[in-house]
């Protein structure tokens, strides 16, 4: 049995960016990875590394629709951004929070 844990959520991504992924963009995987990230990252505050199959198996999404929300989420929002330490490591994710001015 997984143990539950509490994340802090922005109000920004339930208010603003659920309705924008979910109803304008018509893309509500972009928005169940984001939040599945913004939990593994905590809010953005550490990189994640996960492969796609990974991500899919863990939202219960395809990984096809995993594939197309991260290049939703990464080209057309710009919320997070991807990288790899090596052509056989898996993609490390960063969550971007472009609302937010630090």
């Amino acid at each position: 049995m997984k143990m539950t844990r509490r994340i802090a959520l922005d109000p920004y991504v339930i208010d603003v960016l659920m309705r924008d992924l979910v109803g304008h963009d018509h893309t509500p995987s972009a928005f169940l990875v984001y939040l599945w990230l913004w939990a593994r990252t905590d809010g953005g505050q550490r990189r994640f590394a996960a492969s796609l199959a990974g991500i899919a198996l863990e939202t219960g999404l395809s990984k096809s629709s995993v594939q197309n929300a991260v290049r939703q989420l990464t080209r057309r929002r710009k919320l997070i951004s991807v990288s790899r330490d090596g052509p056989t490591m898996p993609p490390i994710y960063e969550v971007l929070t472009p609302w937010v001015r630090g």
